[in-house]
């Protein structure tokens, strides 16, 4: 297995998203409650990704709790993906839930 295997990519619907900042509380270096009340991912620098679909890279060392993050979510909103091919690991659309 390659080291690429391992990079993930998150994105936030935005159109699904209650509020609830359990994603934020699970992972404040990746997400992120806006003044319009709801999540948005972050890039590396802590930019605030507000484009519809929006990917940002998955710190390593956070792996688990952004997958957590996805799993926990009230709104199912929170899409985790192998940056390698696009396949979703957690989320609404994995098939390992």
């Amino acid at each position: 297995m390659s080291a690429d295997t391992d990079e993930l990519r998150v994105w936030i619907d935005q159109d699904l998203c209650t509020g609830d900042g359990l994603c934020v509380q699970y992972a404040p270096e990746v997400f992120e409650l806006d003044i319009d009340g709801l999540a948005y991912v972050k890039d590396h620098t802590g930019e605030l990704l507000q484009a519809p679909g929006v990917r940002a890279d998955v710190p390593r060392q956070l792996l688990l709790e952004v997958i957590d993050s996805a799993k926990e979510c009230p709104g199912d909103c929170i899409h985790v993906e192998r940056a390698a091919d696009g396949v979703a690991v957690a989320g609404p659309l994995s098939s390992g839930e």
